[in-house]
């Protein structure tokens, strides 16, 4: 589908709405509605095959399909974005005109819910979605404030979406309730909020016209709060609302009796008024507990549970100013009165808790604070009886302990909210803190009641009742933690901000604001709630900054920002204030303090409401019914130790009145008891449902079973016995192996994080790792059935091992880190397991793509370009470490090369089809690097708009990728296609076209530094086409056209030379002005130094072809002006836009310097070429300049590109050496023609030394050190080299003798920097450096393959059963070729031995430790021609195993010949080793290196005749004799026997006799030559 396709169908129905929404909403929710990834990683365990491949293909066509959507929809919102604010206005209004309609059916009893509306349903949508309207109207404000109308629209389509929620549910209500009056009421509180909305956006179109009109601003924050009344007013229509806001309003009314001046003095006595304020405290904590749970009821239930708070409250507070009227001072009273005031202000603060939440069950954190709020009203009561009661001590200690108990209680009725920030290793921490807390208070309690010690009583009272608090809630968080790690709970996912983090913030600073502001807060408390503002707003500034890093949304990005800053100024508005006071609690002090806080506490709540928008919040987890089967053991325990901790604390209340009472003290030490194993149990279940252990038990065993399958599949595959798969095709399996690794390959980083620090992650982790080990084993080993080379079987297989291996590995460290971030000493072996499992999957994935591309198959290129392509659409790229031109650079290089390989696909697809994989492979990664750049170029551009559509144009290339891949596997799988070759040519043109538009969405983003790119590579192809020039005027062949001079150019070349001078200037002053400026100045420096060349080019050409040096002279100096332009062109694209003091401004100027020396440069040589007396000089001085100019380059910290050999570095050594000796004749002789070929030799030699020089030393195996010694050497050569020229310039200008006797002191110093750079390049090799052209390494490799070829023969000869008649020489073919094999690298080596042996006489006969003819070779034979002699034997031993093996092959010789002839070259190998040892330097590492492989040979060899041997003699024991049954046929047998043995023992003794003959004849003659010297 295309854009204008969506466009098209949005024209149509334009004005007309779907539901509220205009398409183009719709569409847009295409960027964010469902990502493929999570269906494609199901699919390796889907067992069915039918269906994972269906699931597959589906997943695939969704990916597809939404790729197309979204480009489809960005299309769409260029063209109507404009129109969003207009539509969501038109929503509105409809909206309110069927409000008004709703009403009117409502005055007529008309109105009747949908189907499957009820009220509760409806009262819970409408107070979820009030929230969702107010976050979106703070983002609408936010964005319109700031001007930016792309977001704006978006801003006010979410809001008329959710209006329109909104709407639906208000009618819902009203259509549900039974009392008329309510159902009107709120449809008129919702039409209000439709106008005030209708106002609102309208007032954000009106400000975007004007952005920065402070008039106009004033008016949208005033309309804003008037719609946020009405949304309040809409949602208090709610059932049930109206009765809390009532009691809310009777709280108020009833606490004003608190603000009179005097209170009248008490009329009942002080037992009576304590009693009544005991009796209504319990009343008042019991009505709050019933508010909690009423919250979780039914509306009504909150209505009544709100009116019965009110009532109880009223008798409270009248005890309580009963009890005030008892002080003895005013200061007591004030006291209580302060005390009365809290507790009317957390009574307020409960039911405005149990109102949002019934509202909205499903807020964040909600069922939190309203268990803060019920603990705080608890407290507060806490407070006020213990200053006013005077019962016995220890009496009101217990009363108020079992007041916290029964409000802490409510926190283990199912805990599927976090209750606090700890970590469940923190939770551990904190049960075990506690329990020993509460052991030494609990024997405190028995103690002090025994002594009677009853002020130690209380307080041990008070300590325990902390204790059991945070037990409480520890054993609560832990149960959490516990039901959301189990596997088959739905994990929550991390959104940009967390509300909770906020919401707790929020309510913290409040609090201390509240503390602060107290009249009656003490110095101390001061303080302390000084450090919690400064705390929590510290926190709530760091989230702000995390998440406008995160957040691709630029206008919440900025609203984070501002948001933090406001906090902060206030926070630190609010601190001076707090100095202030703490130094005099003045009144006016604490005023000043007071107006302090409001700025604050109205920053955090706006923040807050901004935070909670749906974009930006966490999705909570969802705990699964095993989930709360693993809570239960935590939550009973728990109970338990709450219950009979009331019981203990109940039953020392009594003891402590009467401790003489034997049957309590019983009852005490059994609740004591019982209070001790809850909380052991309540340990122990918390440390065995540590999250993920179980889980990573379970993988770690079915990992396990995997590597026994995988290695049994190996077993079966050595000895060729692995059942192929024929239920499947290869295709299928491969793609199945890829994308399992692949959803391994994803999961490595969550499980190394999880056992790092996310204790309730690792068992979803690990569970979804071990589950996709069984699909991985049955794909490995299908594959690997289907794969005919050996080799490659076996890769696949041990690669597949080796994953699971490191898996398993992974587990074992997770599980030791247990997702603990306090133990560090496991973090190091996770990174570790981590890495070794992600070079495992790199392996594995090589290894695949390799195969697939070579049948064509490119599943997982497509799946690599269409991951690459959704990380374009991420919000939230890594930090950009460099600028938008750093960016466009990378860009426009991987763009030309993905327009190149399209290029060769193009002509491919022609030629050589099943080349394509590869390219297909390298278009691939390509993309994948221009994704990343292309990411990081959109967010650093400027504005938005571009970086908008560069992601676009980088998406739409990635699409036009994809195909090209698709039809290049198409087109390997059938060659022939004729239609799928045109098809592939047009996606192939299709690609470049989608390139070109990528580069001028880059030109768009900045023109001046995208034509500097352009000029860049249109200057590096003249330097290419110069290189080619100079080789022609090398060769001899550049010759003039026509018959014209150097004259007739060189005016010309003169005058497009100061051309390009002026360009230069403009060029370097580009790069501080305008984009535009600079790009007419980078075109046009680019087309001078285009003709420049071309006429510098005509007149080198015109000088003739008989004077090629002084032709190549004058191609040097423009390419050196070339050269100088390229640097210049970088240069100033680097210091575009950048202020005049900045680092690139100085690389710009140097650039321009040289740039300039290097035209000078030009005309000088110009000049100079037609006078034969100076043309030499000049070269030899432009030469100079140029290697001063690469010295420069050398010495620079910018790395090479690519690296070479050491070898390499070695090699073009040569060319310094060579050019020295042309150096110094020419010095010496001083003739100009030697001095120009010296110039043009100087010239390459050095450039090409320090280039080779640079990329070995930059190779990833040379060490620093060595790096150091090879860049230091290149540099030393190189000044040795320029003084040597410098040297024979003088000598031009003013030749003697004694200058030209000094040369040979300059050419030294080069030759030494020569020896130390080559002996540092072989340092790069270290001991393994060899020279390749040595005759004894050419033995040693020859010796060490005939080694490995004997041993490979030996293991077929032990297998193989030998031939017993010439006609089954067929079946042991291999043996046998495995036998010629041997006979041949063993042939190959004895020819390098000989080399060798021929190389080391000519040495030693040098030495003169051997005369040229030996003077006495008659004591031996073999030694008369010393190593030579040795070097025959082998040579000859050798020909005779040859023999053997083709006679054994042919059937013609026995295994017996075979072992004879190896047995023999193991013994002529030996006597070469020998003589080599006699004759040659012991300690000499080629001397070691032959006898380690004559050594390996010689092993083999005797491996061979042992196996042959063995083969021989268990002949016998195969050959079947039958023995004839009958008497006179037996006994012929036996005689037969008999006359076959005496014939083989006398063959034998004659053959002895033989063998005893020729060796006496070796010792009777001696060699021709010598008995021609001794006759």
């Amino acid at each position: 589908m295309s854009g204008w396709h969506v466009l098209e169908v949005f024209a149509a129905s334009h004005g007309s709405w779907l539901g509220g929404i205009p398409v183009c909403a719709g569409v847009m929710r295409a960027n964010c509605t469902l990502s493929p990834s999570s269906n494609l990683s199901a699919v390796p365990t889907v067992s069915d095959q039918a269906a994972a491949m269906q699931l597959s293909q589906c997943a695939k066509n969704l990916a597809t399909s939404l790729a197309e959507l979204r480009t489809a929809s960005q299309k769409a919102h260029e063209a109507c974005g404009p129109m969003e604010i207009d539509s969501a206005l038109n929503t509105v209004q409809t909206l309110k005109n069927e409000l008004q309609d709703a009403k009117m059916a409502a005055v007529e009893s008309q109105l009747k819910p949908l189907p499957g509306e009820t009220l509760e349903k409806c009262a819970q949508d409408l107070g979820s979605t009030s929230k969702a309207v107010g976050s979106s109207m703070a983002q609408l404000l936010t964005c319109a404030a700031q001007g930016n109308e792309h977001y704006t629209g978006v801003a006010a389509r979410e809001t008329a979406q959710a209006l329109k929620t909104l709407a639906q549910a208000a009618r819902g209500v009203a259509a549900s309730t039974t009392d008329p009056a309510a159902a009107h009421a709120m449809l008129d509180s919702a039409r209000d909020v439709m106008e005030g909305s209708a106002m609102l956006i309208q007032e954000a179109k009106q400000a975007l016209i004007a952005p920065g009109d402070a008039e106009s601003q004033q008016r949208l924050a005033q309309v804003a709060k008037a719609v946020s009344h009405s949304l309040n007013n809409c949602v208090n229509c709610l059932p049930g609302q109206k009765d809390v806001d009532v009691a809310l309003k009777s709280i108020g009314e009833s606490s004003k009796k608190l603000l009179v001046d005097s209170l009248p003095p008490s009329t009942k006595p002080f037992q009576e008024a304590q009693s009544e304020l005991n009796q209504a405290a319990a009343d008042l904590n019991q009505s709050a507990g019933e508010v909690v749970h009423a919250t979780r009821g039914q509306s009504g239930e909150l209505a009544a549970a709100s009116g019965k708070f009110s009532d109880d409250f009223d008798e409270f507070l009248d005890a309580g100013i009963e009890m005030a009227g008892q002080a003895q001072t005013k200061e007591d009273q004030i006291q209580v009165i302060g005390n009365l005031k809290n507790i009317s202000m957390a009574s307020s603060k409960l039911l405005l808790a149990a109102k949002s939440l019934s509202v909205d069950p499903g807020a964040p954190n909600a069922k939190n604070l309203l268990a803060a709020a019920a603990r705080a009203v608890t407290e507060s009561i806490n407070q006020l009886i213990t200053l006013c009661t005077q019962q016995a001590p220890g009496q009101k200690e217990c009363d108020n302990a079992l007041r916290e108990l029964e409000t802490v209680k409510g926190m283990l009725d199912n805990p599927n909210e976090p209750v606090s920030d700890l970590s469940y290793f923190d939770c551990i921490e904190s049960v075990m803190e506690n329990s020993k807390v509460l052991g030494e208070s609990m024997a405190g309690i028995s103690q002090n009641a025994k002594t009677g010690d009853l002020p130690a009583f209380g307080e041990c009272v008070g300590i325990a009742s902390k204790a059991l608090c945070g037990l409480t809630e520890a054993a609560a968080q832990a149960a959490y933690l516990v039901g959301i790690s189990d596997p088959n709970s739905q994990a929550g996912h991390q959104g940009l901000v967390d509300p909770i983090q906020f919401a707790r913030a929020n309510q913290a600073i409040q609090m201390a604001c509240q503390n602060l502001v107290d009249p009656g807060s003490s110095p101390s408390q001061v303080l302390s709630a000084a450090t919690i503002v400064a705390k929590h707003t510290s926190a709530l500034c760091n989230a702000c900054r995390i998440a406008s890093s995160k957040t691709a949304n630029p206008v919440a990005k900025r609203h984070f920002v501002q948001s933090a800053k406001e906090v902060a100024n206030s926070t630190a508005n609010l601190v001076k204030t707090i100095k202030a006071l703490d130094g005099d609690f003045s009144e006016d002090n604490r005023s000043k303090c007071r107006m302090a806080t409001a700025p604050l506490i109205e920053a955090v709540e706006n923040l807050t409401a901004f935070a909670s928008n749906p974009e930006f919040v966490s999705i909570p987890a969802q705990i699964s019914s095993e989930g709360s089967q693993a809570q239960e053991p935590i939550l009973v325990s728990a109970k338990t130790m709450l219950e009979s901790s009331s019981y203990l604390i109940r039953t020392a209340r009594s003891l402590a009145i009467n401790p003489k009472d034997p049957p309590t003290w019983s009852v005490l030490a059994g609740h004591s008891h019982t209070v001790s194993d809850s909380i052991k149990g309540l340990i122990t279940s918390i440390r065995d449902k540590a999250p993920g252990q179980r889980e990573c038990d379970y993988s770690i065993d079915g990992i396990n079973r995997c590597i026994r399958d995988i290695e049994q599949a190996s077993l079966a595959a050595v000895s060729q016995s692995l059942a192929t798969r024929d239920d499947i095709s290869v295709e299928a399996l491969q793609e199945q192996l890829t994308s399992v690794v692949q959803e391994i390959g994803h999961l490595i980083d969550p499980i190394a994080t999880a056992a790092r620090g996310e204790a309730a992650q690792l068992g979803h982790k690990v569970t979804q790792l071990a589950s996709y080990f069984e699909p991985l084993i049955l794909a490995a080993v299908g594959v690997a059935s289907k794969i005919l080379d050996h080799q490659q079987q076996m890769t696949v297989l041990d690669q597949t091992k080796t994953l699971a291996e490191s898996a398993l590995q992974m587990l074992y460290a997770a599980k030791e880190g247990g997702g603990n971030p306090k133990a560090q000493h496991t973090h190091d072996a996770i990174t570790e397991a981590a890495q070794l499992m992600k070079e495992a999957v790199d392996d594995i994935m090589v290894t695949l793509n390799e195969a697939a591309s070579e049948v064509g198959l490119v599943g997982g290129m497509v799946d690599a370009i269409a991951e690459a392509m959704s990380k374009l659409d991420e919000g939230t790229p890594p930090e950009p470490k460099g600028t938008f031109v750093d960016y466009q650079t990378t860009v426009v290089k991987y763009s030309k090369a993905i327009a190149v390989t399209a290029q060769e696909m193009m002509t491919k697809s022609v030629t050589n089809p099943e080349e394509l994989g590869g390219l297909a492979s390298q278009m691939t990664s390509d993309y994948g690097h221009l994704a990343f750049q292309g990411q990081m170029a959109a967010a650093t551009a400027e504005p938005e708009e571009i970086g908008f559509q560069i992601r676009t144009r980088v998406q739409d290339l990635g699409h036009g990728c994809i195909f090209l891949v698709q039809k290049a596997g198409a087109l390997q799988v059938c060659p022939t296609d004729s239609y799928t070759k045109r098809e592939l040519i047009e996606c192939a043109r299709a690609v470049t076209e989608k390139v070109s538009l990528v580069l001028s969405a880059l030109q768009a983003g900045n023109k001046g530094t995208q034509a500097c790119i352009t000029a860049a590579t249109a200057v590096s192809g003249i330097i290419a086409d110069l290189d080619t020039t100079i080789m022609f005027a090398t060769a001899g062949t550049l010759n003039a056209e026509n018959s014209e001079t150097f004259a007739d150019h060189r005016e010309n070349i003169l005058k497009t030379a100061k051309a390009l001078v002026e360009d230069t200037k403009l060029l370097v002053s580009g790069a501080a002005s305008t984009p535009d400026k600079l790009a007419q100045a980078a075109q046009s420096s680019a087309a001078t130094i285009t003709q420049l060349a071309e006429v510098v080019k005509l007149g080198a050409a015109s000088l003739g072809s008989n004077d090629p040096e002084t032709q190549v002279v004058l191609i040097n100096a423009i390419k050196d002006v070339a050269k100088a332009l390229s640097d210049l062109i970088s240069a100033t694209k680097g210091a575009a836009s950048k202020p005049a003091d900045d680092p690139s401004m100085y690389q710009l100027k140097g650039a321009a310097k040289v740039m300039v020396t290097n035209v000078t440069s030009l005309l000088k040589t110009v000049k100079a070429v037609e006078d034969e007396a100076t043309r030499g000089t000049r070269a030899l001085e432009a030469t100079i300049e140029c290697i001063k100019q690469e010295l420069t380059l050398f010495q620079s910290k910018d790395v090479p590109e690519k690296t070479s050999s050491p070898e390499e570095s070695i090699r073009m050594t040569k060319g310094i050496t060579m050019a020295t000796t042309k150096a110094v004749a020419a010095g010496n002789s001083c003739r100009q023609e030697d001095v120009i070929a010296t110039a043009n030799l100087s010239r390459k030699a050095v450039s090409d030394m320090l280039t080779a020089c640079k990329q070995a030393s930059f190779h990833p195996d040379v060490s620093d050190e060595v790096r150091t010694r090879a860049l230091r050497f290149g540099t030393e050569c190189t000044l040795g080299y320029l003084d040597l020229l410098e040297h024979v310039l003088v000598i031009l200008q003013k030749p003697t003798p004694e200058l030209k006797q000094q040369l040979a002191a300059f050419s030294k110093r080069v030759a030494g920097a020569v020896t130390e750079l080559i002996q540092a390049a072989e340092a790069m090799k270290g001991t393994e450096w060899v020279d390749p052209e040595d005759p004894t390494v050419i033995a040693e490799t020859e010796l060490l393959g005939a080694a490995a070829s004997i041993e490979a023969a030996a293991k077929k000869l032990e297998q193989l059963k030998p031939r017993a008649k010439p006609k089954q020489a067929d079946e042991t073919l291999d043996f046998e070729e495995q036998i010629l094999e041997a006979a041949k690298s063993i042939a190959a080596a004895t020819s390098a031995l000989v080399k060798s042996a021929s190389a080391a006489q000519r040495e030693l006969v040098a030495q003169g430790k051997v005369g040229s003819i030996p003077a006495n070779a008659a004591d031996d034979g073999q030694w008369s021609q010393g190593l030579i002699s040795a070097a025959r034997m082998v040579a000859a031993a050798t020909s005779s195993l040859c023999e053997a093996a083709n006679a054994s092959v042919q059937g013609h010789a026995s295994e017996e010949k075979l072992i004879s002839s190896a047995k023999q070259v193991a013994a002529s190998t030996a006597q070469l080793l020998v003589a080599c040892k006699v004759k040659a330097d012991q300690d000499s590492e080629a001397m070691r290196r032959l006898q380690a492989a004559g050594n390996a040979v010689k092993r083999a060899s005797d491996n061979l005749v042992r196996a042959a041997q063995k083969a021989a003699f268990g002949k016998a024991d195969d050959d079947d004799v039958v023995v004839k049954t009958k008497f006179v046929g037996g006994i012929a047998q036996i005689i037969a026997a008999q006359e076959e043995m005496l014939k083989k023992e006398r063959e034998l003794e004659e053959a002895r006799k033989k063998l005893a003959q020729i060796r006496q004849q070796q010792y009777k003659f001696l060699p021709t030559e010598l008995r021609e010297d001794e006759g």
